[in-house]
């Protein structure tokens, strides 16, 4: 059993307390010194009694805390903070139990990514007080994640990660409802997100922290004075989690460790990895810097617009992307691509090979198919729970108020030794999402469409497949298929062929961001 699946079991058993009578709602009424030693006696005999032996290696055995209700004393590290006022509470903040009781049975609270980071956060928000905890996510559980995403077991391979860590924590936290969305953040519609009072985001991709960001910011809404309406400002924490790898094991050097136990392959490939670095981050969507504010600060994503890989790939890339993108669904429409699979990986190689030699472009190889369609992020469990601990701590202040929230980034490092940084990301005057206003875009009127659409996957716009509109017509829409042939012919078309003048506005879709972009065309002489 690893550092974090202790934690979790002694967490499980500090919540397996035998039945009593719960916290009266003054400060008088807390137990004696003597009543809590009883309680927490009792409660090591009832896990005593009711443990099941935890078997990892094999998925056998069940984590399940008895079922008891609210126990006096369960809840006294939380009143410890809310019924008496600290030297860093806001100037608002008013000491009471009705914010315990706020915060049990009524803040709902969605966690996105329920992966290293999202495990985390879902104990250290249960553990917490929050008891109506949503979780969403994607992705289905792989053998890989078991040295450090702590609410899966081996048996739990192939079942989606939603679902099995919500099962865990309803199991292990008596009182707690965690409900699981086992599929994409853009699947949900915009009143799904208005239900919560905070959005904690344990993410892995920049594209999917740009759109629940964007989704958020459009959601506030201002009255007549330009003042934020009460309750429409939904904050986002977001914390992230990456380091170097110094070997890639799991890529290209298995060979050199055969014979080894699944175990020991695991505990070598922590070794060569060093995931020490993290961040969070608390957002107001409307009142401080968005993400987007920031995304200057990220290096260029690696991705192409849907015209080029198409029509005319120039680099090995393209001809990769066009495999991934479009002659996988066409070639397997019902079979989800697997990037973990070295058979997928030939087929998109040997297809993304044909297309090469068809252009006269060199360089594609098996290895660069695989930097290209995968992007690993290596982690190690201690930073994912430093960083969990300190976004679970910022929901708790967010939702209380019993503390001043960070302002409004911290950066953490414990490669070398522990290292923390915070400061202050400010809002960009012309950003993308939160600023509310057109935005220049200098071009010339001799240039044609397609010089424009590529730009638009570049700094700071980085959109993946940008579709456009103007003058009450579409110009080019990369998707569906049928409308990306339609009007694939404007792209060799210039701008003032198009009719397009000095001054004018283009709306701009794309995946990114779920509302459009303005932009006001500013011609070069």
């Amino acid at each position: 059993m690893d550092a974090s699946t202790e934690t979790a079991a002694q967490s499980g058993a500090l919540d397996a307390t035998a039945p009593s009578p719960a916290v009266a709602g003054s400060n008088n009424a807390r137990p004696a010194s003597n009543a809590i030693v009883s309680n927490t006696n009792t409660a090591a005999a009832a896990v005593a009694a009711a443990a099941v032996e935890d078997d990892d290696t094999e998925g056998e055995g069940e984590d399940v805390a008895p079922r008891f209700e609210d126990w006096a004393g369960r809840w006294d590290h939380i009143d410890k903070l809310l019924v008496r006022r600290g030297p860093f509470a806001q100037p608002t903040f008013e000491p009471c139990v009705e914010l315990r009781d706020f915060l049990l049975e009524q803040c709902r609270i969605l966690v996105i990514g329920a992966g290293g980071l999202g495990c985390e956060l879902l104990k250290d928000l249960a553990l917490s007080g929050f008891r109506n905890i949503d979780v969403i996510d994607m992705d289905t559980i792989d053998i890989s994640n078991l040295n450090r995403q702590f609410l899966f077991r081996q048996k739990d391979v192939g079942q989606s990660k939603a679902l099995v860590a919500a099962e865990f924590v309803n199991r292990r936290v008596a009182g707690c409802k965690v409900t699981p969305h086992f599929c994409k953040i853009q699947d949900k519609p915009e009143d799904f997100y208005r239900q919560f009072q905070l959005v904690v985001c344990g993410l892995d991709s920049i594209p999917a922290r740009r759109w629940i960001n964007a989704l958020l910011v459009s959601l506030v809404q201002y009255n007549d004075d330009k003042e934020i309406v009460p309750g429409t400002m939904i904050p986002m924490i977001d914390g992230g989690t990456e380091g170097n790898c110094v070997l890639r094991f799991l890529q290209f050097s298995v060979r050199l460790f055969v014979g080894l136990s699944f175990t020991a392959l695991f505990c070598v490939a922590g070794l060569l990895y060093q995931g020490f670095k993290g961040q969070a981050r608390v957002i107001l969507p409307g009142m401080s810097s968005c993400f987007e504010c920031s995304i200057d600060t990220f290096p260029p994503q690696t991705t192409f617009p849907l015209c080029t890989i198409a029509s005319t790939p120039r680099i090995p890339a393209h001809c990769i992307e066009y495999a991934k993108i479009v002659l996988w669904p066409q070639a397997f429409p019902d079979r989800a691509l697997d990037t973990d699979d070295p058979e997928h990986i030939n087929w998109l190689y040997l297809e993304a090979l044909k297309r090469a030699n068809e252009y006269g472009i060199q360089g594609v190889t098996y290895r660069l198919t695989q930097g290209v369609v995968k992007n690993i992020i290596p982690a190690v469990a201690s930073t994912n729970a430093v960083i969990a601990a300190a976004c679970a701590s910022e929901a708790f202040k967010l939702a209380t108020g019993c503390s001043s929230q960070l302002n409004n980034y911290m950066q953490f490092n414990g490669q070398d030794s522990l290292y923390t940084f915070t400061f202050e990301y400010e809002q960009k005057p012309d950003c993308l999402v939160c600023s509310n206003i057109p935005l220049d875009f200098a071009c010339s009127a001799s240039e044609p469409l397609r010089a424009l659409v590529e730009r638009l996957s570049e700094q700071p716009f980085q959109f993946k497949a940008p579709g456009i509109r103007g003058l009450g017509k579409t110009f080019y829409m990369s998707a569906p298929p049928s409308l990306e042939l339609s009007t694939r012919p404007n792209l060799d078309r210039t701008l003032a062929e198009l009719g397009l003048q000095d001054g004018a506005f283009l709306q701009v879709a794309d995946v990114a961001v779920p509302l459009p972009v303005q932009l006001k065309l500013q011609f070069r002489p």
